[in-house]
């Protein structure tokens, strides 16, 4: 009786959509299933016992790449190629042909399993063009051209099998450093080296394309997963030999996955692409997996980045400025300028709705560039008015540590000269100079010859708070509001402002308290010894046409005027 196993090799056998043949250690036919019969039209009592050679199953007729295949066939166990197959009404066609050698016990050849996939993705009445309109000179693969059309075959039949196909991309590393030492003649005959070694790695209907110098595509459709990627870049790191040298060669693959990535196969290998770039940025020699939600995410970040940059160029933002106090004598002592956005469709944005989406982006320098500009404008409007106020500008640590960034601030005050010397204050977060400290030492010091003076924002958020403030050349500590806030109610928060307060003037550096909401709030900061303020118990960020009013009401706003006797 049959065992389980023989049964099931059996079924696999009969069943299976690919063509097999089962050859002697001679290669002569000793068995076809019926995906045989069915693609060629020959029977098994017509080809039991002859060689492949006798109806046509021959390599691709490329010398190069035959010398390279039947090399791989006498090294290995397994090998893989493209050949051209001729059915039983003579006509040729092209076919992917995948060889697994069997062995018995004492290492003797048994027989062979051949697989032969049909490559008829290629127009029939296109066949009799040459070649090279579908198959790469070098190697003998498909090329791009034929890939397309393979990729929209595979996709067909992962849709009506309901198994998934990966698409991968895969880009030799650092091959023109291999090319400029081999020379051409010989980096041609590594690439066919490695291309058959790739080959050999691949399954039953899995197909390998070369679309570049050194820039391969696998189509995999037989349960590809982590290890196996992991694998194959383990094989490609193994040693070639081409005319007596030892090549060592990595690559980097990005890989995605239909029809988890459901999309057309054009913007199947894009994807794919975009995942091996990814892996080359990680390093190299390893591989990525592309997302498609990441990527859904990243196309909607890049349509809102853009939509900024029309609201930058549309003059859609504007600044709106809150005022800044000292509390004991009540003085208006700056403003600090807050963008907004004025969104035709969306009304006043605040600057939560939209600066996340170019954090860490150069848009970040030209919004930078753009509130500084507006800001040093409106400083010569104000003065026409009387109005003389220090304005307080926001830069973020990407714009901070741009390299000609001091030279930027001297030609903006050189465009401005009427404003008098120190009418321009920066302030910077409190991480800001975490990437370079040495770089933002240098840029602020440079700065502040030019009389531009720095204040640390959202002090106490950060995790040195008191290397920065030994560090830096600041000149205003600005307590974060989000102490503030909550200080009267919350004791950790009043510890915490109490510190910071404690701190700063010990090492003699002013400092102002954001989030001042309340005159509760303003009496207990004054108590502990911090003199400036800016809130909305104070005033609302505001337009600059509005400045003017405010000024003339604060010195009448009830019970303010009173902590001047504390």
């Amino acid at each position: 009786m049959p065992c389980l196993h023989e049964l099931a090799s059996a079924s696999v056998f009969c069943h299976a959509n690919e063509a097999i043949i089962l050859t002697d250690e001679e290669n002569h036919v000793l068995d076809v299933n019926p995906a045989f019969t069915e693609l060629t039209g020959f029977t098994l009592e017509e080809v039991l016992g002859k060689p492949l050679e006798k109806f046509s199953i021959l390599p691709l007729e490329i010398a190069q790449t035959a010398r390279v295949m039947q090399k791989e066939i006498q090294l290995h166990d397994r090998t893989k190629g493209q050949v051209s197959y001729k059915n039983r009404e003579g006509h040729v066609y092209p076919g992917m042909m995948s060889i697994n050698r069997v062995r018995d016990k004492k290492g003797d050849i048994r027989h062979h399993v051949i697989v032969l996939v049909d490559l008829s993705a290629i127009p029939s009445h296109a066949w009799h063009l040459s070649r090279e309109v579908f198959f790469d000179a070098l190697t003998g693969l498909p090329n791009l051209q034929l890939l397309t059309q393979l990729i929209q075959k595979s996709m067909q039949h992962a849709q009506a099998t309901q198994k998934p196909m990966a698409v991968c991309s895969l880009d030799i590393d650092f091959f023109k450093k291999v090319n400029d030492r081999l020379g051409a003649s010989m980096s041609d005959l590594l690439l066919c080296s490695f291309a058959h070694r790739i080959s050999h790695l691949l399954f039953g209907d899995d197909a390998l394309a070369r679309v570049g110098g050194d820039e391969f595509v696998l189509l995999l459709h037989n349960g590809v997963d982590e290890a196996s990627f992991h694998n194959m870049l383990e094989a490609i790191r193994q040693p070639l030999m081409v005319g007596g040298h030892c090549v060592n060669l990595t690559a980097s693959l990005g890989i995605t996955f239909y029809p988890d990535d459901h999309v057309q196969g054009d913007v199947l290998l894009r994807h794919a692409n975009q995942a091996m770039y990814r892996a080359k940025q990680r390093g190299r020699n390893t591989f990525h997996i592309f997302d498609p939600s990441q990527d859904r995410l990243l196309q909607v970040r890049h349509e809102q980045r853009q939509r900024f940059i029309e609201a930058l160029r549309n003059d859609e933002l504007c600044l709106y400025y809150q005022p800044q106090v000292e509390m004991c004598s009540g003085r208006v002592v700056g403003v600090e300028a807050l963008i907004r956005w004025q969104h035709p469709q969306e009304g006043l944005l605040a600057p939560g709705m939209f600066l996340p989406i170019i954090e860490a982006t150069l848009l970040e320098v030209d919004l930078g560039e753009w509130v500084l500009e507006q800001a040093m404008l409106q400083q010569e409007r104000w003065q026409a008015q009387g109005i003389h106020l220090p304005i307080n500008v926001n830069i973020s640590p990407t714009h901070l540590l741009v390299e000609d960034f001091s030279s930027r601030i001297q030609q903006l005050l050189e465009r401005h000269a009427t404003v008098p010397s120190g009418m321009l204050k920066l302030e910077v977060l409190e991480t800001a100079a975490m990437h370079d400290i040495q770089a933002a030492l240098a840029t602020m010091a440079r700065c502040q010859e030019l009389d531009v003076s720095f204040a640390i924002d959202d002090f106490g958020t950060g995790f040195s708070s008191l290397t920065h403030l030994r560090q830096l050349p600041v000149n205003l500590i600005k307590i974060d509001k989000s102490f503030v806030c909550d200080m009267l109610t919350d004791e950790d928060d009043m510890a915490i402002v109490e510190s910071v307060i404690y701190m700063a003037n010990r090492f003699k550096r002013p400092m102002l308290a954001e989030g001042v909401e309340t005159l509760e709030h303003a009496k207990a900061l004054v108590g502990l010894g911090c003199r400036l303020a800016q809130g909305y118990g104070i005033a609302r960020p505001m337009p600059a046409d509005q400045l003017s009013q405010w000024l003339r009401s604060w010195p009448r706003r009830e019970g303010w005027n009173s902590l001047n006797r504390l």
